[in-house]
């Protein structure tokens, strides 16, 4: 391989200045992440050279501690020579690219770092190893992905058992803006074709960043001067999901150059990605507690079964006392996503001299996600349930209840995500010892921008006198089984239960969530390298402005224009029936889910929402003019259009200014004779809030004539705007030690304070009641302004063994004492006096609000193995993670104020791989154990708090698979979930299914080109 070397003065410098990165690699070495240089010759796979190579890359990618010269030498691609055993880097080197050169890259990495760190390259220019960033990470050791299940796709990750929003995922070592409502990206907006490396900082650096319990993710993407010369790199695929049965396209084009005399380059991208998936799923929207009165229980006596809160007066088999748990909501949907994305990338540098290197780049991204979801739902109340067989935890697994409606969906849900990023960064050595660097960015992210309309409903079906006696029976555990229901169908008849002459409408509802978020940043600092020592200090700057707005037409009630099902069911509201011109097909239910036991009605009906809606409105204004159907009784203003309206309750701002300073010193010396580094520093972090939001409360609750599930209010009290300002400052010191006690053993000590800022949308300063509220279901969401960080001292102690080329064994222990934890509590309240019309006692609404909870520990285990057997082509990854803690989650805890942390499960990765002659494949398996995802469920009304969310364990197992024609063009194949994994959830107990998700298999196949 050819050195490359810049003919100008200084660069006598290079070598004594990489040998000071050398000895001075700190977790900030890490944090830009540079792609791997394209191989212009397939034959250098296994070819030699006589050329000695540094034991790590050339040049650091970073954007804080690398000079400007060093930023302008381009990416080492071979991989170090085998000096583990104590071998000499003289005489020939074997020179590995591809996987294999990418896993030793990872390994020299994290080898040299001060601190733990994972790190996944590119195994060539446009070529990294998976297909998205979050599946590449999950092959890290304590790295688990959290998935979408509509789509099957990676959204998130998890780290040490601590989930998304607990990482910081960076561009380029700069905070991505982002409109989900969320701090943290969904990892399935990031086009990963021509990512050049990710970074995983399981201990903070200080100098870039120290808000991650879990960890920091640096993304790294290319810019000119990393390949010096011209650069081409293209792909395109196609890829099927078996059930959607289309091929769909995946595209992308980079193209990189630099003038003759190497001053000025330019390099741009851009990669049009799309996913279709049909998805089956079964669910229940939520599995409240409450209390049951004996006659509502199995074997009951009692004549009449009136169940009331205990009193005076009441008898006792009416008094709800029993203990137990129901599902407020059961159906089964069929999804069919489409997925389409658009990323981009532009990066100017101009490098007049060694000393000076600017670099100007934007990031642009575009997801659309569309979706038509096709459904049924039956609703329960717990006070309506009789019949009911209990299980020992309380679990309602047998129960009827008479009159149940029935309804038929169908739903267009959009979401369009827009996010672009501008950044300037310039480098100046001022000497051989002192670099300056400056950098800013601003980015900007939308949700929904324009009139999208994010979810456009139609829900029709019958109800009412054709109301049936549904039974509803759990028939095993939520991992394997689905509850079934019998007696279904109008009246009970289940022949009849798509009859479409006794179907008619019920509501229509359209709801959108309109979110911006704009962030600004600066960052300067100054390091000084001599000899064995690294100083850096600097300060960074965030502002961050967050706005926050949803519309629907729960807000002005025009949800409920024509609820009521119409004459059939007896209605007084309603048309039926409907025309025949609405249906588009079925949907047939029969073997659904494969591999679960339940039964399911026969079908669910195909009609598109905004045809429902269309012919509504075509029955006229019904201010205008009498109109049949409409619901007159509790629908005020509405014109014959199912117009969105603000709901004030939702308004949010939020800006959030947040001041860093650092300092850090990283020096190499002995210690015994034992080379050891220590790197130290410190971060100090003051944020200011101010948060603003309009508050209004509810001033009448009212019965709809349409439907007996339903409550409305009709009027609210003026609203009013809320403002609350807060702040708060936090000393973030950090410690890496590391002892090489042989060539070829290092052993590590870390500790550090790091801290997690809570989720922007939930520092809203008012309480929000919204309309459509359900009977026995009253519920209200409250934000939190003054909720402070979570704070984590965190301990981590290993060592690593490099025994041969390409081949290491690790094992970490890591300690976390968190405290701050955002606690999710839901309290049983009453809210401006509030009469409940169902039972005319004060109004009982489940309100749900965050505050900062207990303290926590969490303790655990890494083990890591890399093995490739000699020039063979062959080799593994594995790892496994153990997590535990002192605040496990007890079902049995029944109170308000339950607290357990979230996120922690065990989990396990292997990846087996052939990499030789141009040929590569590679066979990955994941498993990750049960763990309690969140404090939370769709429907959440219950008497017991927050009801927990936990996610069944998963294993799948992905296949990978690529051979280069020659040196320009190869192909590849990919197929993913092969044993057709499936995603399912349960409440309180396993066998509280809340949803199951099947997504099926993912089959790709297409061809690169570089140049």
């Amino acid at each position: 391989m050819q050195q490359y070397v810049r003919a100008r003065s200084g660069t006598g410098l290079l070598s004594k200045r990489l040998g000071l990165l050398a000895g001075a690699t700190s977790l900030a070495a890490l944090a830009w992440a540079s792609p791997a240089l394209a191989q212009d010759q397939s034959s250098l796979q296994n070819s030699t050279t006589s050329q000695p190579n540094a034991a790590q890359p050339a040049v650091p990618a970073t954007a804080n501690t690398t000079s400007a010269q060093e930023a302008g030498q381009p990416q080492d691609t071979v991989t170090a020579p085998d000096t583990s055993q104590g071998n000499s880097v003289t005489g020939e080197d074997i020179i590995v690219t591809g996987l294999r050169g990418s896993l030793q890259r990872n390994l020299d990495l994290k080898r040299s770092s001060s601190g733990v760190v994972d790190v996944i390259s590119a195994e060539d220019i446009g070529k990294f190893p998976d297909s998205n960033v979050a599946a590449s990470l999950q092959r890290l050791p304590g790295v688990s992905i959290q998935r979408s299940g509509s789509r099957g796709e990676p959204t998130g990750i998890t780290v040490r058992g601590f989930g998304n929003d607990f990482n910081t995922t960076l561009y380029d070592g700069r905070r991505i803006s982002t409109a989900t409502g969320n701090r943290q990206i969904d990892f399935s907006t990031v086009g990963v074709d021509f990512i050049g490396q990710l970074s995983v900082l399981k201990t903070p650096d200080v100098s870039l960043a120290s808000s991650s319990i879990g960890a920091t993710v640096n993304i790294g993407f290319p810019n000119p001067f990393d390949h010096p010369g011209f650069r081409l790199a293209a792909s395109g695929s196609g890829s099927i999901q078996d059930r959607s049965g289309k091929v769909v396209p995946t595209a992308g084009l980079l193209i990189s150059s630099t003038n003759a005399d190497e001053t000025l380059g330019v390099l741009a991208d851009v990669i049009y990605t799309r996913r279709d998936t049909d998805t089956n799923r079964v669910y229940v929207s939520g599995t409240p507690g409450g209390f049951f009165a004996p006659c509502q229980l199995t074997g009951s006596t009692a004549s009449t079964c009136n169940p009331r809160d205990p009193g005076t007066g009441v008898p006792a088999s009416d008094a709800r006392t029993i203990t137990g748990f129901f599902p407020q909501q059961y159906g089964a949907e069929q999804q069919r996503v489409e997925d389409e994305r658009v990323d981009a990338r532009i990066s100017l540098q101009y490098h007049p001299t060694d000393a000076l290197m600017v670099t100007l780049d934007n990031n642009f991204s575009r997801q659309e996600i569309t979706s038509n979801n096709y459904a049924f739902g039956v609703w329960f109340n717990q006070g309506d349930l009789r019949n009911v067989t209990l299980d020992e935890n309380g679990v309602a697994v047998d129960f009827t209840q008479a009159g149940t409606p029935t309804d038929f969906t169908a739903a267009l849900n959009k979401q369009l995500l827009q996010t672009n990023q501008t950044g300037l960064n310039v480098k100046y050595d001022v000497n051989d010892n002192l670099t300056l660097e400056a950098d800013g960015a601003y980015a900007k992210s939308w949700l929904n921008p324009g009139r999208i309309i994010g979810s456009q409903n139609g829900d029709i079906g019958y109800g009412t006198r054709l109301g049936n006696n549904l039974r509803f029976t759990i028939d095993g555990d939520s991992s394997d089984a689905f509850p079934s229901i019998s007696n279904f169908g109008p009246a009970g008849n289940s022949a009849a239960w798509a009859d479409r002459s006794v179907i008619g409408s019920h509501v229509a509802v359209n709801q959108t969530q309109h979110n911006t978020d704009e962030l600004i940043q600066f960052r300067g600092n100054a390091t000084w390298k001599q000899d064995d020592l690294t100083l850096k200090a600097g300060g960074q700057y965030y502002q961050d402005t967050f706005n926050f707005r949803n519309e629907s037409t729960f807000t002005n009630n025009f949800w409920q224009a024509y609820a009521g099902y119409g004459a059939p069911s007896g209605g007084s509201a309603g048309i039926a029936p409907l025309p025949d011109s609405l249906y588009r097909g079925s949907i047939s239910l029969n073997k659904f889910i494969p591999g679960f036991d339940g039964s399911l009605p026969p079908s669910v009906f195909v009609f598109r929402p905004s045809d429902y809606q269309n012919f509504l409105s075509s029955q006229g204004n019904p201010q205008a003019q009498n109109v049949p159907g409409f619901n007159y009784a509790n629908v005020n203003g509405f014109t014959g259009s199912f117009d969105e309206q603000v709901d004030p309750g939702s308004v949010l701002r939020v800006r959030e200014r947040t001041w860093s300073l650092y300092l850090a010193a990283n020096f190499r010396t002995e210690l015994g004779g034992l080379p050891f580094t220590l790197n130290a520093g410190v971060r100090n972090e003051y944020t200011s809030l101010i948060a603003t939001g309009q508050g209004r409360l509810p001033t009448a609750l009212v019965t709809s004539t349409a439907d007996r599930t339903l409550l409305s209010i009709p009027t609210y009290t003026e609203v009013q705007p809320v403002r609350n300002d807060s702040s708060y400052s936090y000393l973030l010191p950090s410690l890496d030690a590391k002892l090489e006690l042989t060539d070829n053993l290092i052993v590590r000590f870390d500790a550090s304070r790091t801290l997690t800022r809570p989720t922007l949308s939930l520092l809203n300063p008012v309480l929000n009641v919204g309309n459509g509220q359900r009977i026995g279901a009253l519920n209200a969401s409250g934000g939190n302004p003054n909720l402070k960080p979570h704070l984590a001292d965190n301990f981590d102690i290993g060592a690593e063994w490099y025994y041969k080329r390409n081949s290491y064994l690790s094992v970490g222990l890591f300690l976390k004492n968190v405290s701050n934890f955002v606690v999710a509590g839901v309290t049983r309240q009453p809210i401006n006096g509030l009469i409940d019309p169902t039972t005319g006692q004060l109004a009982s609404f489940a309100v749900s609000q965050q505050v900062n909870g207990p303290d926590a520990t969490v303790r655990g285990i890494e083990v890591a193995w890399q093995q490739v057997f000699g020039d063979t082509g062959f080799g593994f990854q594995a790892n496994g993670t153990l997590v535990d803690t002192n605040r496990p989650y007890d079902p049995t805890n029944i109170s308000q104020s339950g607290f357990a942390v979230t996120g922690l499960a065990n989990s396990a990765n292997f990846v087996g791989f052939y990499d030789k002659n141009g040929f590569q494949f590679r066979t990955a398996l994941n498993w990750r154990d049960e763990y309690l995802l969140q404090f939370g469920q769709n429907q959440n009304t219950g008497s017991f708090g927050a009801e927990p969310t936990f996610v069944d364990q998963s294993f799948q197992i992905d296949l990978t698979s690529s051979y280069d024609i020659n040196k320009n063009f190869s192909v590849f194949a990919e197929a993913l979930n092969i044993n057709n994994n499936q995603q399912s959830t349960h409440g309180r107990y396993g066998n509280q299914l809340l949803d199951v998700f099947d997504y099926g298999r993912r089959y790709s196949a297409g061809v690169r080109y570089r140049f």
